[in-house]
């Protein structure tokens, strides 16, 4: 994931990534492995990172028996703009994978449009919506539920496209191929078969 273009105040988009992480889930508390497993980098990586969040007063730390535990302060200064930021960068992402992929039925769910493609390096304007595949065989009315409640989190609208699993295997669908063709942001996708 490349995001850092479009933020170009984070120094590497790691640290934009932890800080999304902390900020975003603040009622969490990390340990550093469990930090390095979720962003998928190395503890050795992260570890100059954590150092300095703390050093700028964003991140706690405290020893509980022999683990050492990172939050974010949300009581800093800078919390809650950094978090209306990293909302707007990160927040959809997160966001989406917990409104849609709870639903019974997804068999794939995606995002995909000009979220995606900020999110994937592909130039352009700030996006101002979300638009969100779901395939599978999913009630309808959970659909748009869950569109209004990503909506109502994200303070932008979220554009639900519903698809059988027939049409997304179909070729001649044109949205589909579009889809298909341009920068997507897979949440849940079924494991291939070898």
């Amino acid at each position: 994931m490349r995001m850092v273009s479009q933020a170009p105040f984070f120094r590497t988009d790691t640290q934009a990534r932890l800080l999304a992480l902390l900020f975003l889930r603040p009622d969490e508390t990390w340990t550093l492995a469990n930090l390095a497993r979720e962003l998928g980098v190395s503890a050795s990586t992260l570890h100059p990172e954590i150092h300095r969040l703390e050093d700028s007063g964003l991140l706690t730390a405290s020893t509980i028996g022999r683990a050492r535990v990172l939050a974010a302060d949300t009581a800093h200064p800078l919390a809650a703009p950094l978090t209306e930021i990293l909302r707007y960068l990160y927040g959809p992402r997160s966001v989406i994978e917990e409104e849609f992929g709870r639903l019974p039925g997804v068999d794939r769910l995606l995002i995909f449009g000009s979220w995606a493609a900020r999110q994937n390096g592909v130039p352009g304007p700030p996006p101002n919506d979300v638009d969100v595949l779901i395939v599978g065989d999913t009630d309808r009315q959970a659909v748009y539920a869950a569109a209004d409640r990503s909506q109502e989190r994200l303070g932008m609208p979220v554009n639900p496209v519903l698809a059988s699993p027939k049409r997304w295997d179909q070729t001649s669908d044109a949205l589909i191929r579009q889809i298909r063709s341009g920068p997507v942001i897979t949440l849940i996708a079924p494991e291939e078969t070898p």
